[in-house]
């Protein structure tokens, strides 16, 4: 198996696995985003880990923008776009993916 598909697998769970625990809470409460913040920073444990997530996608951020200008990507928003719509479990894989495609095709 290559690295990318291992990437795109770890795509598909960094989607599932997140919307596994959302939607439940979706269809409970519907897209109440100040309850949804709410919730996140109810305590200091569930800050904690929303702030470890805004600053991974931040460093997720410069990361795909350094490695464009290095390896000149193609369809860069789609993991920019997938870490904002679902999280950095998604858009890190993906993001990696795309960027191991470009790493294999220019080494055969």
């Amino acid at each position: 198996m290559k690295l990318r598909h291992a990437y795109f697998g770890l795509s598909v769970l960094g989607i599932v696995l997140p919307y596994w625990q959302l939607v439940p809470w979706l269809m409970q409460h519907g897209l109440h985003l100040r309850l949804l913040f709410g919730e996140l920073f109810a305590s200091r444990v569930g800050a904690f880990f929303g702030m470890d997530v805004v600053v991974s996608a931040i460093v997720l951020f410069v990361f795909i923008y350094a490695e464009d200008a290095r390896l000149a990507l193609k369809h860069l928003w789609l993991p920019v776009i997938a870490t904002l719509l679902v999280g950095v479990s998604l858009g890190l894989p993906l993001f990696l993916y795309q960027r191991q495609r470009k790493l294999d095709d220019a080494s055969e």
